[in-house]
């Protein structure tokens, strides 16, 4: 918390409002029962002890939370107002970053009250509040990847051909479950021409003896997320799939080499790039090649193009380039990596065989 205060200062902010979600857990390990739409805020500014606004009635479990002994509790009772309570502890001219799930009917009752503040979303103005990890941290993150592993070394023994994609997605969220998480994500499971879709949802295709199916599943476990996916064939593939699979493992491995403290987030973008536009098929990749991982499954930094942010020790991202032919197949290898101390390269945290692995 003293952190995030100092760093909004350094951002010429006046402090943090922090809404119910991943940032007030991260922050105090507070997480209410339920969202409603009763006020809870935490307010951050350097130079003040952190205070958490709350209704009278969730006090209880907000003083039970990991952070509570450094906090000042300000509850309020239904039928009192509580902007009229939290207005007191904000700069009436400040301009303050907000958690990006803060309710609209929340930010307009503060700036009601102090119609001279504003607001920036915490994602613009401090996303790297969260990315940066410490060892604790990685812990529970290597935790997270090893148990998606466990998860896909199991999936591999069911039976794709005849079963529809709801089905497989069902084995796998159970299997994260069964393997230690407590949150299920995404289960992506697109066969045959769903495989072009990089966010296809399960649905009731049958799945049938030919399919590329891409595997894309994770969650939380500890609290901090998993994020793999693999692409799977259902008996033996044609030469240009396989060469297609062969093409992304190839692209996938290049950004993974790229990684180490220092280099910037484009580059690990361009890196496993530059292997699949070479080879004739980059209008086929249509997304980013990674995204951020902590207590949430996508948070800062992003490895895009024009992210000159440099990576570091600590920071866990995701590198998965795919190839999607319309109408056909797609291909997509994903691992979570942080680059090593030292500057000698990166670190998986899965471990699974990227060859491509046949179903029955």
């Amino acid at each position: 918390m003293d952190r995030a205060a100092e760093s909004a200062a350094d951002a010429g902010l006046a402090g943090v409002l922090v809404a119910p979600g991943p940032d007030l857990v991260y922050l105090t390990g507070y997480r209410p029962t339920a969202i409603t739409e009763r006020l809870t805020v935490l307010v951050l500014a350097a130079g003040r002890d952190p205070v958490l606004v709350v209704p009278t009635l969730e006090a209880p479990d907000a003083g039970k939370a990991p952070g509570a002994a450094a906090l000042t509790l300000r509850d309020w009772t239904d039928g009192k107002d509580p902007y009229t309570v939290t207005a007191p502890l904000l700069d009436a001219e400040g301009r303050f970053g907000v958690s990006d799930n803060a309710w609209a009917m929340h930010l307009l009752g503060l700036q009601k009250e102090l119609p001279s503040t504003s607001y920036v979303s915490l994602t613009e103005a401090l996303p790297m509040l969260r990315a940066v990890k410490d060892a604790h941290e990685l812990e529970r993150i290597a935790a997270a990847g090893a148990a998606a592993d466990q998860a896909y070394g199991e999936i591999l023994k069911v039976a794709f051909a005849g079963r529809r994609e709801t089905e497989v997605a069902a084995d796998l969220a159970a299997l994260l479950m069964r393997f230690g998480h407590s949150q299920v994500d995404f289960t992506v499971v697109g066969s045959g021409p769903n495989g072009a879709n990089p966010h296809h949802e399960a649905g009731e295709r049958v799945i049938r003896r030919g399919d590329m199916v891409v595997l894309d599943f994770g969650g939380l476990k500890h609290g901090y997320g998993s994020d793999t996916t693999r692409t799977v064939h259902v008996g033996e593939p044609t030469a240009e799939e396989q060469r297609v699979h062969d093409l992304v493992r190839e692209a996938q491995q290049a950004g993974f080499e790229a990684v180490r403290p220092g280099v910037a987030c484009q580059d690990v973008d361009r890196a496993a790039r530059k292997v699949i536009t070479d080879a004739g098929y980059g209008e086929y990749f249509i997304h980013r090649t990674g995204h951020g991982i902590g207590v949430t499954t996508h948070e800062p930094p992003y490895m895009i193009e024009g992210e000159e942010r440099p990576v570091v020790p600590g920071m866990c991202f995701s590198i998965e380039p795919g190839v999607y032919l319309p109408g056909r197949f797609g291909v997509r290898i994903e691992d979570i990596v942080t680059p090593t101390e030292g500057g000698s390269g990166a670190r998986r945290f899965n471990n699974t065989p990227h060859e491509m692995a046949i179903v029955e």
